[in-house]
């Protein structure tokens, strides 16, 4: 069962007015849905529902119920506000009758002036002097290098870097798309969208080396800052400002190659002591959970 490309993942039907439907994962390892797979399709139902002159500058998702990976979702928008410089959609995500994202997201109309600032780009190696993840992650972790086949994906050793001595937990990663993408704004931001939950939550574990969790995302926050192209390199430079009762908290400044910054992450994630006979969420061998 191969895995769908990005395309075919955000691209929805509609089935009514502002009510649209997304294919299934078909994931060789997940069982639940992959938290950037419903975030992205339901960043593509909200845009489908504004106008070519507001952009999407930010969203703010809550994950309700672990959905089914192999079923389809229905996504049904709403719209609370439309006004003359900004645009608001409220999105809930469907299976099998019961809400599993909840979600809004802001759009702001283009052409707008103002002062301009961001922080820097920390001093990195490029990602072709990097290897592949498929060479540098564990043979336990292989199972998710294959999932993102279409996707490279290059981790920042961490003795190559100078790290936040203010940070508890901190990962650095370059990604790319592997294959060429439209030439569609929208395309690119939902497409970030889909892959800023590949690594976020595990930065809270950096500091805590084969402590073994239950992981799941429980909410996720995007600032569209700058345009950018998800076909080219991306660097996620990631932090983990706090993890307690069983909550992992984790930040996420995404640059390009030129170094400025495109868009910015918060994600707060279940980190829970893993009870024995428990299975964390991804399974870490590439097999499914029982």
């Amino acid at each position: 069962m191969a895995t769908p490309t990005i395309q075919a993942v955000l691209d929805l039907e509609r089935i009514d007015k502002d009510i649209y439907r997304g294919r299934a994962m078909e994931s060789q390892i997940f069982v639940r849905t992959f938290g950037g797979h419903v975030a992205g399709q339901a960043l593509v139902a909200a845009t489908r529902t504004v106008g070519s002159d507001k952009r999407v500058h930010s969203l703010h998702g809550y994950f309700l119920r672990g959905g089914v990976a192999s079923a389809e979702t229905v996504y049904k928008v709403s719209r609370p506000r439309d006004g003359r410089s900004f645009s608001t959609r409220t999105v809930e995500a469907v299976q099998d009758g019961e809400v599993i994202f909840s979600m809004q997201a802001s759009f702001h109309a283009t052409g707008d002036s103002g002062p301009e600032h961001f922080d820097p780009m920390r001093q990195v190696p490029r990602p072709e002097d990097l290897l592949p993840a498929d060479q540098t992650l564990a043979p336990t972790m292989l199972g998710l290098a294959k999932e993102w086949s279409d996707w490279d994906v290059r981790q920042v050793p961490p003795e190559s870097f100078e790290p936040d001595a203010n940070s508890a937990g901190q990962q650095l990663v370059w990604f790319k798309s592997k294959v060429p993408l439209p030439d569609d704004d929208t395309f690119h931001v939902c497409t970030l969208a889909y892959m800023s939950d590949m690594t976020l939550i595990y930065t809270a574990l950096v500091p805590h080396p084969g402590h073994k969790v239950q992981l799941a995302s429980l909410d996720h926050a995007m600032w569209f800052v700058r345009p950018f192209r998800a076909d080219e390199w991306l660097l996620y430079d990631q932090s983990s400002p706090s993890a307690h009762h069983g909550r992992g908290l984790a930040q996420g400044k995404i640059y390009d190659e030129r170094g400025n910054l495109v868009a910015v992450c918060m994600q707060e994630g279940l980190t829970r002591d893993l009870r024995e006979g428990a299975t964390s969420v991804p399974v870490a061998n590439g097999s499914r959970p029982e």
